[in-house]
């Protein structure tokens, strides 16, 4: 067997020698060709394509003291939702010719502490971060190296920019639409909740309650250990086991996940929905109007919440006094067959 040997990888040097042109050149053509004539510049780059030269992006971003790459912590890299805002911070970054890496939590304040560390060794352009606890310290640890914006959640503080849905109102939105139709004994269903959105949507539903005249005791809260599809099912189980009587007409889930769970617990046990349960969720992401029964949800606008973050991000990360900045988004209730339109 012939070992073939190594190619040395082209240089800066093997560039300006190839190209006729000096060092100072080179470099300027890779990182400010504006001061280069469009004659030099096109020897310069005919040399780098037959010397099959690449760049040292990394060595480049090392000497300027940053990367031009921002990262997303996200929760949970299964729930659509997720993925939808990181499609919105993926639109901005390709426009301002900058990449994105991401990473989970999943709900782990240990594992999110270590992406965290990472990504300030890194010296990642800045972090958009789902946080498990909006007020972890580490979060203030690493915001003093580099910029952080808050992602679906907010701070009671005002120590970082944060891009946010109301959600108390979607809480408000979802129980006032059941009260609507007729539902008085309603679950709310989702959780843990140290988590500060389900604490929120909560206060939510209860204050809809409250607008209605209606007794709260009514309102029977099932808390899950997560926001996932087999919470969902495992919810419904718990519906299933109670009195008839004393069984909610209605349910309203902290999110679409759980409600698709408890949709399909409902279809597979012979519950009608939304005769012998009406089903509301919380996202509106893609799944939600294809399942089988068409879920009613409280829509957030996902990408365009990506969008926001990554904007103040940006702002951020280019002046200092940028980095105390609140977006709110207005949630919207999407009426579907699971609850009669």
């Amino acid at each position: 067997m012939v070992t073939q040997p190594v190619r040395r990888k082209a240089s800066i040097k093997d560039v300006a020698s190839a190209a006729g042109v000096s060092l100072g050149t080179v470099s300027n053509v890779l990182n400010r060709p504006g001061r280069v004539s469009a004659k030099t510049r096109e020897r310069v780059e005919k040399a780098m394509e037959e010397l099959g030269f690449i760049r040292n992006e990394s060595a480049r971003q090392l000497r300027a003291g940053h990367s031009r790459t921002l990262a997303y912590v996200m929760l949970d890299v299964a729930n659509p939702f997720f993925t939808d805002v990181a499609q919105g911070i993926e639109d901005v970054a390709h426009e301002r010719d900058l990449s994105v890496l991401l990473c989970a939590s999943r709900h782990d304040p240990e594992r999110e502490q270590r992406h965290l560390h990472q990504l300030q060794q890194q010296r990642v352009h800045g972090i958009l971060i789902t946080p498990v606890e909006p007020t972890s310290p580490t979060l203030d640890e690493i915001a003093r190296t580099t910029p952080l914006v808050i992602v679906d959640r907010t701070r009671d503080d005002e120590s970082f920019s944060s891009a946010a849905a109301d959600d108390v109102e979607g809480g408000r939105l979802a129980v006032e639409h059941l009260i609507d139709r007729g539902h008085t004994s309603i679950a709310y269903i989702g959780g843990p909740h140290t988590l500060g959105q389900i604490r929120d949507r909560y206060d939510g539903a209860y204050k809809a309650y409250e607008e209605a005249g209606l007794d709260d005791d009514a309102l029977v809260e099932i808390e899950t250990p997560t926001l996932g599809f087999a919470d969902g099912r495992a919810a419904g189980e718990r519906l299933a086991g109670m009195p008839r009587k004393r069984r909610p007409t209605a349910a309203f889930c902290a999110n679409d996940l759980v409600a698709l769970g408890l949709l399909q617990h409902a279809m597979l046990t012979g519950w009608r929905v939304p005769e012998d349960l009406a089903i509301v969720g919380f996202d509106d992401i893609d799944f939600a109007a294809a399942a089988v029964v068409p879920l009613t949800s409280v829509r957030q606008p996902r990408a365009a919440l990506g969008r926001a973050a990554t904007e103040l991000l940006l702002d951020a990360a280019a002046d200092p006094d940028q980095r105390s900045r609140r977006l709110s988004f207005t949630p919207e209730l999407v009426a579907r067959a699971s609850t009669g339109m």
